[in-house]
């Protein structure tokens, strides 16, 4: 199965969230865990462990595992293997850009199944150029993974770039999701790329619609709700991947109550879908 099939199957399933790992230092501190390796580990594991089954995809921030170094990078091998041993899909948030070897290099090290710290998609950047994004792309398609390309973020800063108007009037976000839009456009049912679009952007005349999945984030801390997903996607809400990380995960340690924080949280945005 392709990526995108897989991500509808777990879409229509469980609910459209993905919630992220993102073991941040105040985070490991509130469930009483040290800003360790060993800190790192215990809270990851237990997140995976809590979560499984009950969202479509689990997404581990690579940055705060890389600050750890080694350690941290094998416990990222540790996460994303035990999370696609308990079923869950596995975005890993890296927003890789670059160009040739360089971007072949990224594309191998999370696209190709060969690799330990391989998963079902990742993030990436394309302000160096939509073309820089071609290896990705294509050991995408050739291993049956996903891309999510940053087109209109959450963060403050990002409109000086992602609404500056290129030499054809469109904008740097249109463009993006239009050439998102040209990679699914020969899919019948869901493609496998997809726009990283926030849920606190505001409103957008951009069309949204891009035969595949839109990664949300922006939900629960960063202030979007459900509400402004319903009102920015319109008719794309059907494609609508929920991304929350700190709002869920301050519901730990308990694993139980993690749990049925995240089955809370996919079905409001399940019911999203139904209206």
């Amino acid at each position: 199965m392709t990526f995108g099939a897989r991500l509808r199957e777990a879409m229509d399933n469980r609910g459209p969230l993905c919630v992220g790992i993102d073991p941040h230092p105040a985070l490991m501190d509130s469930w009483g865990m040290t800003d360790s390796a060993v800190g790192l580990e215990r809270f990851s594991m237990s997140a995976v462990e809590a979560l499984a089954g009950a969202a479509a995809a689990v997404k581990p921030q690579s940055a705060f595992f890389e600050r750890h170094g080694a350690k941290g990078i094998a416990v990222l091998e540790k996460v994303i293997g035990a999370a696609r041993d308990l079923g869950t899909l596995v975005v890993l948030d890296v927003k890789r850009g670059d160009i040739g070897s360089t971007a072949q290099a990224y594309a191998d090290a999370y696209l190709d199944p060969t690799s330990p710290l391989a998963v079902d998609a990742i993030t990436a950047s394309p302000f160096l150029g939509f073309g820089s994004l071609a290896p990705m792309i294509e050991t995408a398609r050739a291993h049956g993974a996903g891309v999510f390309v940053l087109a209109l973020t959450s963060n403050p800063e990002g409109p000086e770039v992602q609404h500056a108007r290129t030499a054809d009037g469109r904008t740097v976000a249109g463009t993006v999701l239009d050439s998102v839009a040209s990679l699914n456009a020969d899919e019948d049912g869901f493609g496998s790329f997809g726009a990283v679009v926030g849920a606190t952007i505001g409103e957008t005349r951009e069309n949204l619609d891009v035969n595949g999945p839109l990664l949300v984030p922006g939900i629960g801390a960063q202030g979007g709700t459900a509400d402004d997903v319903r009102r920015i996607f319109g008719p794309a809400v059907r494609n609508v991947l929920a991304s929350s990380s700190r709002e869920i995960l301050a519901a730990g340690p308990d694993p139980s109550v993690l749990h049925a924080t995240a089955l809370e949280a996919a079905r409001s945005f399940a019911a999203l879908a139904d209206t």
